[in-house]
């Protein structure tokens, strides 16, 4: 039999990833008390249930202080199984309780941003043991989706780290959740050449315009180099994404352009990549 247990911060994406698994073909159950995990195998050890997937989290209250002790004898036994955390930045989980306007479990009557905190320090143990760390604060659903099917299928043993690109225009605002910007603005602007205005980086003689300046393959360069060392002190560190915003004026030309050619390069140096064109 195989189990995943999902956990990890309210927010962050645990409805989706039992969407995600449930279409995946496991038997799944939302708001498990990690009490019941091990009753609910033992029931199941001689049916037709051959994969069981869980969401544990700050829900089940007085039940969660029996997750550490779920686990332990859940490894004492032959069932294949795998934790994963999901957490976001502080600024996307309130942008989500926002828009769905749902009170935060351990608010209890406070403010949002106090739950998490309360959240954060509660799940610290549990995030040091997860088996995979997913950040979901920069990720589209399908991506998402991806990503556990990556973790949980043939890309299991690979690295889970992956580098998220966003491509965007400073007059609209620079993305939340990203732990770099990089501004492109220095380079010439297509905006003022009459026949390219109306493109866009992802256009072949855009993308020409803005690579065939010196400072731009002299930037990606640098970039590049940078990326590729920082990636595994990152991994040492137990992060687990890094996300890159590219900005210009607009976010139709240099950025596209420029965010399109680094998702090459770093491809092409083994790296996991994402690329989205925020403002297209």
């Amino acid at each position: 039999m195989r189990m995943v247990i999902i956990t990890g911060l309210s927010g962050a994406g645990k409805t989706q990833a039992i969407d995600c698994l449930e279409d995946m073909g496991y038997y799944c159950i939302d708001n498990m008390p990690p009490a019941l995990i091990r009753s609910f195998l033992d029931l199941t050890i001689t049916g037709t249930i051959e994969q069981a997937a869980f969401v544990v989290d700050v829900r089940s209250r007085q039940f969660f202080e029996d997750f550490s002790q779920a686990i332990e004898e859940i490894d004492q036994t032959e069932i294949d199984h795998k934790i994963l955390y999901l957490e976001a930045s502080d600024s996307v989980l309130l942008r989500r309780f926002n828009e769905t306007r749902r009170a935060h479990p351990l608010a209890e009557g406070g403010s949002v941003k106090a739950g998490l905190a309360r959240e954060r320090k509660m799940l610290e143990p549990i995030r040091a043991a997860a088996d995979h760390i997913i950040d979901t604060s920069n990720m589209k659903t399908a991506q998402f989706w991806a990503e556990l099917r990556h973790i949980l299928t043939s890309g299991e043993k690979e690295s889970s780290f992956v580098i998220n690109i966003t491509s965007f225009g400073f007059k609209r605002g620079t993305p939340a959740s990203v732990d770099m910007i990089l501004d492109t603005r220095f380079i010439p602007n297509p905006y003022y050449v009459q026949s390219l205005r109306k493109l866009t980086g992802n256009n072949r003689k855009v993308a020409h315009y803005v690579l065939k300046q010196e400072i731009t393959q002299v930037f990606l360069d640098s970039i590049t180099s940078m990326v590729d060392t920082l990636a595994p002190c990152y991994m040492k560190e137990g992060k687990y994404s890094l996300g890159i915003g590219i900005g210009c004026t607009g976010g139709h030309h240099r950025s596209v352009a420029v965010a399109n050619e680094l998702y090459r390069r770093l491809k092409e140096n083994g790296h996991r990549v994402t690329i989205e064109h925020r403002d297209l």
